[in-house]
């Protein structure tokens, strides 16, 4: 697999295999006759403006702020008028802000068809793209420009840097926005970061990261290349993204080397490799920590690291196997992603949370082969999916030393709809993520938490677990002998359906 293509896609690997035990710190271990409280989660479906499908962004994107109030975007009846450039699935796609049981759609642009918000802060202000109406005259795509709107759906157009296209993606409590806009200065490689990490596709100019604040739009620089994408941002404001570190491609991928970068008081800081030529954040924190994946040198592996304010980044190791990917951290530092399993030829991978230097598989639901954890918040709950290895199926919840709790089996049954991932878990529990209904149509859900689960619920939980795999432990020593592993990267907020 070729770096390129880990921009587009997560890689997924098809062979399960054991991994050794390790003790477990003791609130990790609880007794056998230990029996953690559950709750029950009330299903709301965000349903569609009558398309088939709705979603959320994809992992690294915060879509449910911690009042509850959650951000998405669904296809409308009308079809794509500039098919076959699709920006998702060819239907006209709408964003809306869920907030206090009602939904509001958000519209585009003057001229515009599709939108599409990617993250909403705690305010409720949400950032994203929208369309307005033009084509770029240099690569006959849909122009796309950076957007806020209001907790009420007001739109807001964004500054830009003389080119054709921009996007936003993500914006802080200060309501200061990041992402990345084109200039006018032609450039053979932006294409090669817009097409994956920010929504518009083909670029012709440079792109640059971006900050839009006070109303004014600020270029971020670079780590030497042209090209630039800004694509987290805390309250301080830092922010995380990647940058071409050259002008000159490298042999392995035909476009130049790819670092991570953490901007800080107006200094852009490399945050390094781990030898190969790609590596992208997925989460950064409000300490300044930031998490993602990174090539080994060769480029045939990858593996989870962690910088803490803008030093070289850390290598975590995998559970044994070549890859993994780290999606998310809190401020507690505790890290959550998927790493594979040890075996010869595709490997399975499991979901893992990495605290203190120590790696725990968080095992599988339901039988399933494979797992992955998208989301930790912090009281330490964890969501993500439990898989075919290369497909969705079982979203789940771990908490309280696990094991891994299946999320239908604590749904109140009657939606209709089965739960495939959770995306993203806020602090107050509530869960962000897709249900998938019988004739195979993807809604975006949200899970709110409805009171202690009933004995019923007990049982579908027990049923649900009697073939589950368990959860093993990576020790300190292991850990730092895995240094041979690399990850697919994130789909950036660009409008893939997430798995």
């Amino acid at each position: 697999m070729t770096p390129s293509t880990g921009m587009r896609m997560l890689a997924l690997f098809l062979v399960a295999a054991p991994a050794m035990r390790i003790g477990m710190a003791a609130q990790d271990n609880p007794s056998p006759d230990h029996k953690p409280r559950h709750l029950q989660y009330k299903l709301i479906d965000m349903g569609t403006f009558g398309g088939p499908n709705s979603l959320f962004s994809n992992p690294g994107s915060n879509v449910i702020n911690d009042r509850g109030v959650a951000s998405g975007f669904a296809d409308t009846a009308i079809p794509d008028p500039y098919d076959p450039n699709c920006a998702f699935d060819c239907w006209v796609n709408h964003g809306f802000i869920w907030k206090n049981g009602k939904r509001i759609e958000l519209g585009s642009l003057p001229g515009g068809a599709s939108n599409f918000p990617v993250w909403i802060n705690n305010g409720g202000l949400t950032a994203g793209a929208s369309q307005n109406g033009l084509i770029d005259p240099l690569t006959a795509f849909p122009e796309y420009r950076a957007v806020r709107w209001s907790n009420g759906g007001r739109i807001m157009k964004l500054a830009t840097l003389g080119g054709h296209q921009s996007a936003a993606n993500a914006i802080n409590d200060h309501n200061e926005l990041v992402g990345a806009a084109l200039n006018t200065i032609p450039d053979p490689f932006a294409s090669a970061m817009t097409e994956s990490f920010v929504i518009f596709a083909p670029a012709a100019t440079q792109a640059r990261a971006t900050l839009w604040q006070n109303g004014a739009i600020h270029d971020l620089g670079t780590l030497g290349g042209n090209d630039a994408v800004a694509m987290l941002v805390n309250d301080q404001p830092q922010v995380a993204g990647i940058s071409y570190t050259s002008s000159i491609p490298n042999p392995v991928t035909g476009i130049p080397t790819i670092d991570p970068f953490l901007w800080d008081q107006g200094r852009i800081r490399d945050l390094g490799s781990l030898g190969g030529t790609f590596g992208i954040p997925n989460w950064l924190n409000s300490v300044g920590q930031v998490v993602g994946q990174s090539n080994l040198a060769g480029d045939e592996i990858f593996h989870p690291f962690l910088s803490t304010r803008g030093r070289p980044m850390r290598d975590l190791g995998t559970l044994g196997g070549d890859s993994g990917i780290a999606f998310w951290i809190n401020d507690a530092g505790e890290v959550v992603g998927q790493a594979d399993l040890p075996g010869p030829g595709p490997q399975a991978h499991d979901a893992f949370l990495w605290r203190r230097g120590v790696m725990t598989d968080l095992g599988t639901v339901s039988g399933d082969p494979c797992s992955r954890a998208l989301s930790i918040n912090s009281q330490g709950q964890i969501v993500g999916s439990s898989t075919t290895c290369t497909e969705f199926l079982h979203g789940f919840l771990w908490e309280n030393g696990g094991p891994m709790i299946d999320l239908n089996a604590l749904v109140l049954p009657g939606s209709g709809l089965t739960v495939r991932d959770g995306t993203q878990i806020n602090d107050r529990g509530e869960i962000a993520g897709h249900g998938v209904l019988p004739n195979g149509d993807v809604h975006a859900i949200l899970l709110i938490p409805g009171g202690d689960c009933d004995e019923e619920c007990e049982g579908r939980i027990g049923a649900s677990q009697r073939n589950a795999a368990p959860a093993r432990v990576q020790g300190k020593d292991e850990a730092r002998e895995q240094l041979t592993v690399r990850v697919p990267g994130r789909s950036g907020t660009s409008v893939r359906p997430p798995g």
